[in-house]
């Protein structure tokens, strides 16, 4: 377990800015790890906008700080921010990838990617209480409002993955290729699948081109 337990440039709960997060959103929580996972994990959901257009090949835009700094980022930073906060309370955690196929998205972030299928999407593995249990804190709940889907729980014990249906029935989200999990961030292997899967988004110097605005705005849009 001592993998899943460590610092790293990823894993980074040692940055003081982490550190101090942790803290302010454990404040008045039980010392009991259940209790306090589920703390950290509405905290990273809910604080952390979700936005896929601000990937880029940097690898510390994929640590647990720049979550934080930025504010916004996609679903690997976040279960990252979310696997090292567990990391510093004596929390297990691993990195979990898989493709999934979204049903519920924006005509924007379809036509950017050219496919609805979404390569590399991360979700954070925690040993709780004898067991790994996923947990997957992507979706912000102003996000999930726009896009008519209950936020996405966890309660610790059994997985918390997507929700398969809209509040009105609709196909959501389905998981078609597992990638396995990981100890620490397979940074070459994550650019690598994306640069394959989207080459077209990457320019001649082999960067992500960039793109303004955010998932929200592109759903608040078509309101």
């Amino acid at each position: 377990m001592e993998n899943y337990l460590r610092a790293t440039p990823f894993f980074d709960y040692d940055h003081p800015a982490v550190e101090t997060w942790v803290q302010q959103h454990l404040a008045g929580v039980s010392d009991e790890p259940v209790a306090q996972i589920k703390a950290l994990y509405l905290a990273v959901r809910d604080s952390i906008q979700y936005n896929p257009y601000v990937f880029r090949t940097e690898p510390r835009t994929l640590s647990a700080s720049y979550a934080l700094e930025s504010g916004e980022t996609y679903c690997i930073p976040k279960a990252v921010l979310l696997g090292a906060a567990a990391r510093s309370i004596g929390i297990p955690s691993r990195l979990g990838l898989a493709d999934v196929r979204n049903h519920l998205s924006s005509p924007k972030l379809i036509e950017w990617l050219r496919s609805d299928i979404f390569r590399m999407h991360g979700f954070i593995e925690l040993y709780l209480n004898g067991r790994w249990v996923k947990a997957t804190p992507a979706f912000n709940r102003q996000l999930c409002e726009l896009m008519k889907v209950e936020p996405l729980p966890f309660d610790g014990v059994n997985d918390s993955v997507f929700q398969e249906f809209t509040e009105d029935g609709q196909a959501h989200m389905e998981y078609i290729n597992d990638h396995g999990v990981f100890d620490d961030v397979p940074f070459d292997f994550i650019v690598d699948g994306v640069r394959r899967a989207y080459g077209h988004l990457f320019e001649a110097d082999g960067q992500p081109q960039t793109m303004t605005g955010s998932l929200e705005q592109d759903i608040s849009d078509r309101s």
